[in-house]
């Protein structure tokens, strides 16, 4: 596991960090979301060690971080960072090499990514000759040639299209299921609710939720209730302490305290039979609102 434990940075008077401390569980994908400059860039550089925290540390399995640990690491930076005039795979193999791979082997985890990211036939292509989606993936392939332990990402899934999005999530997964902690940002809110584990939230360098998509939607559940039933549900409009949001036929969306709730179930069962009746989860843009505020 991956350990971030009241990590506080400042840059002169500024405060970018304050008391940061969240964990990546092995075997887990976890999305990291915040506004530009809320302190994600800041936590990922730190945990890499290209920062220096002024307090707090950083820890894998309860061991603080060496320089040793941090080169079994994957990183990618928001801003691509390959070789312009390189040949993709050549460069692959480079990079891997710088890791301490063997030369067929770095040989081999090239290949191996780029048919499984989609970019097999542009391997002998240099990379400023791809198009934008491809330089991202080429991008993700060098953060993961080396076989890393811990994989850090930022911003991954930007300039990708919902098909690109779904391999890069296949590799992701893989490397999550070899037990790998990994972190990645985004700015696409639906993108990170779709495809995480667990999700953390910072806002003005403090964190202000973090845990299982699950029980985050618990924790933020409001009072909204959705019921469907085989008949009209015109009638909950009339029921006291029920605000009707949106309706249609036997569906009706409603907000209303835990009791008026209830009532309204016990009215539907004595009318019929009810197909389904829950509490409405919130969104993850929902979530972020209500707690970045």
């Amino acid at each position: 596991m991956l350990k971030v434990d009241q990590v506080t940075k400042r840059f002169g008077e500024r405060v970018a960090l304050e008391g940061v401390s969240f964990e990546v569980g092995r075997g887990r994908l976890t999305g990291f979301v915040g506004g530009n400059g809320a302190g994600k860039t800041t936590t990922m550089r730190i945990i890499l060690g290209v920062l220096g925290a002024d307090s707090g540390s950083v820890t894998l399995d309860g061991t603080p971080l060496s320089a040793g640990d941090r080169r079994r690491f994957g990183y990618m930076p928001e801003e691509r960072g390959l070789y312009p005039k390189m040949k993709v795979h050549e460069q692959l193999v480079y990079l891997a090499r710088l890791h301490g791979i063997a030369a067929k082997q770095a040989a081999t985890n090239a290949g191996d990514l780029l048919e499984r990211l989609g970019l097999a036939e542009r391997a002998n292509d240099t990379v400023e000759s791809l198009s934008l989606g491809n330089q991202q993936r080429a991008q993700i392939a060098a953060a993961l040639v080396h076989d890393p332990e811990v994989l850090i990402l930022d911003e991954p899934f930007s300039g990708l299209d919902p098909m690109a999005v779904e391999v890069v999530l296949s590799v992701l997964q893989d490397v999550a299921r070899r037990g790998a902690p990994v972190l990645f940002s985004s700015h696409q809110l639906d993108v990170v609710e779709r495809l995480c584990d667990d999700i953390v939230v910072i806002a003005g360098g403090t964190i202000r939720a973090s845990g299982s998509r699950e029980r985050l939607q618990a924790e933020n559940r409001g009072s909204q209730y959705e019921l469907l039933t085989g008949g009209d549900a015109a009638w909950v409009r009339e029921v006291p302490g029920v605000t009707v949001l949106q309706f249609d036929a036997g569906y009706a969306l409603f907000e209303a305290d835990s009791a008026a709730a209830q009532t309204v179930l016990r009215h539907a069962l004595e009318l019929g039979p009810v197909a389904s009746f829950a509490p409405k989860h919130p969104s993850l843009t929902q979530i972020f609102k209500e707690v970045v505020q």
